[in-house]
This record gives C-alpha cells, structure tokens and sequence, in this order.
C-alpha cells in the first residue's frame, strides 16, 4: 500500500519531457563534437603527409644541390690552378722576351737570331694569354653558377623552414582539439553520473529498504530469489512486480538523459559458485546469463528503447563474497543493474 502511494505521488510530477530533450540535445552535441573532430583530424593528417612528401622531396633536392655546389667547386679549384700554372708561365715568358730583347739590343751579330728568338717567345706569350682569358671567363661563371646555386639554396631552406613551421602548427591544432573533445567527454561522463546518481536514488525510493537490495559503488544490486526461483530463469510474479518499477522508474530516465549522452543500461546475472543441476542449463554462466536476458526482455516489453539495454551474464566469476556459507552464496545470487556509456 505504501509503494502505491508513492507511485501515485510520483505521477503527479512529470518531469522527463524536459529530461528527454535535454537529453537529445547532449548525444546530438557529442556525436557533432566527436564527427567534427574526425573530419579535422583526417583532414590534419592528409595535410602532415603531404608536407612531409613535400620536405622529402626538398631535402633530396638540397642533396643534388650541394653535390652539383661541391663539383662546381672543385672545377673553380681546378680553374684557378690551371690559371696559376698559366700566370707563372706567362711571367716566365715575359721574362724571357725581356732577356731576349736586351741581348738583341746588345749584341750586334746576333741581333737577328735574338730577334727571331723575342718573335717566337712574343707568340707563345700572346697565345698564353688568349688560354688565360678563356680561364679567367670560365671562373666568371663558375662563380655566377655559384651564387645561383646558394640562391636556390637558401630558397629551399626557407621552404623548408615555413614547411616545419606550418607542420608544427597542425600538431599544435590536432593536440588542442584532442584536448578539447577529451575535456567534453569527460563532462558528458560526469553527466551521466549524476542521472546515475538520481536514478539509484529513484530506485531506492520506488523499491523502499529492502534487505535483498542495495547500492554497491555505481551498480544497483538486487538478490535473484527477488526476481527467480532456484535455478530458474523464469521471472516470478512477484519479480515482475519489481521489474515494473524499475521500467517506470527507466523509462523517466529516458526522457531526462540528453540524447548526445551514450548510455545504456547493463543487466548483470550472477550466480553462486556451486555447481548447476538442471536438464535446462550446462553451466552457472548459461543460468546467470539467461536470467539477463529475461530481465531485458521484459524491460523492452515494457517500453524501454532494446537500443539502451545490455544483457550479461558473468556466472560465478565476479563474487561479492568469496566465504562458503550460505549467506555468502546468497549474496553472490543476484541481477545488478548498471547505468555505463555505450
């Protein structure tokens, strides 16, 4: 008579319209936040890939520069040697002519052969200069292809800096967006702890004290002699009165979480470790997850979207109390229901 009256009270206040939508506008938000984050990212990394082609691509081009820079270098090198040799021996043969010149002045019966001798030196010396300046035009432009090729150098080098530049800025947006949908998660998740929090407490007030049901961290925990007779997996009477109330209490649940939340609801089925005797289940977990599945099922017949329930069965493999007594057994006999994100 008393939860009745409760029931009839609670009716009287309908507060999940408002719950439902603001429930659908968090899920729309979080799905929009998590899809833009996608896109940004996809978008991010096809950037950071072709700038790392492109930085490849540029550092395979500094490489031949530097090798053409070095051969041009070595040819310069080759150049001046070469024009070195030439210059020493255009002084030589300069010296020469003069030696010539003064012995053709000097000496009156040799004069003609001397003369003979400065015409043939004043040749070699004209041809050495024609080799010279040839040289010396060859080392001009040596020297322009020089100052070229570290012009293009520096260019690439620039490129290059502003290609880091650019790349180190897509990381920065890529970890300050991380940040960001890390951060909205988190309150979508502290969100969700609070409609956790009034539904265990609606729970416990629509299920009133009972012994063979409590709060064990953020999982709502009812005894499976509540719901189904030994080794069983068929809700009694009096279980679906309960699970009638749990559905009430769900389905204003529904209305209240914002649609960009989510969550599901987790029905755990648990059974004691002793070991089965039925025709109808070869095993603890066969039993523990039949029992799930049943509760689900009559959630769902009672209107609860199938999209938010999740059935599980866990045997006798997560105990409560590891003693061997029958009230150990007990405890560990039961349906837990668990508000969790998807």
């Amino acid at each position: 008579m008393a939860l009745a009256r409760i029931r009839r009270s609670d009716s009287g206040m309908n507060y999940w319209p408002g719950f439902v939508d603001a429930l659908s506008t968090l899920i729309l938000s979080i799905i929009f936040i998590l899809t833009v984050f996608v896109v940004v990212q996809f978008y991010l990394q096809q950037e950071v890939a072709g700038k790392d082609t492109a930085l490849t691509r540029l550092n395979a081009q500094i490489a031949q520069l530097t090798e053409l820079l070095s051969m041009e270098k070595t040819g310069k090198e080759n150049l001046e040697d070469q024009l070195a040799q030439l210059r020493a021996s255009l002084a030589g043969a300069e010296s020469d002519r003069d030696k010539y010149k003064g012995l053709a002045e000097g000496a009156g019966a040799g004069a003609a052969a001397a003369q003979g001798k400065v015409t043939e030196l004043t040749g070699q010396l004209d041809s050495e200069k024609k080799i010279s300046s040839r040289a010396l035009a060859q080392v001009e432009i040596l020297n322009q292809q020089i100052a070229a090729l570290r012009r293009q150098l520096a260019a690439i080098e620039t490129a290059l800096d502003a290609s880091e530049q650019k790349d180190k800025e897509s990381q920065n947006k890529i970890a300050d967006l991380g940040q960001r949908l890390n951060l909205a998660l988190a309150q979508k998740v502290q969100e969700l702890t609070k409609y956790r929090s009034d539904f265990f407490g609606k729970l416990r007030q629509i299920l009133g004290n009972r012994p063979d049901m409590r709060i064990v961290g953020d999982r709502f925990v009812l005894q499976s002699e509540v719901f189904f007779d030994t080794g069983k997996a068929d809700l009694k009477p009096e279980g679906d009165e309960e699970l009638d109330k749990v559905a009430g209490a769900l389905v204003e649940l529904e209305k209240q979480i914002p649609a960009d939340i989510p969550w599901v609801l987790r029905v755990d089925g648990h059974t004691d470790k002793r070991p089965i005797v039925s025709s109808n289940f070869k095993s603890n977990w066969d039993l523990s997850a039949a029992r799930a599945i049943a509760v689900v099922q009559y959630l769902v017949a009672k209107g609860i979207d199938p999209k938010r329930l999740v059935a599980a069965g866990f045997g006798e493999f997560q105990p409560i109390d590891t003693g061997d007594s029958e009230e150990a057994y007990r405890r560990n006999r039961r349906i837990e229901f668990k508000l969790t994100e998807r």
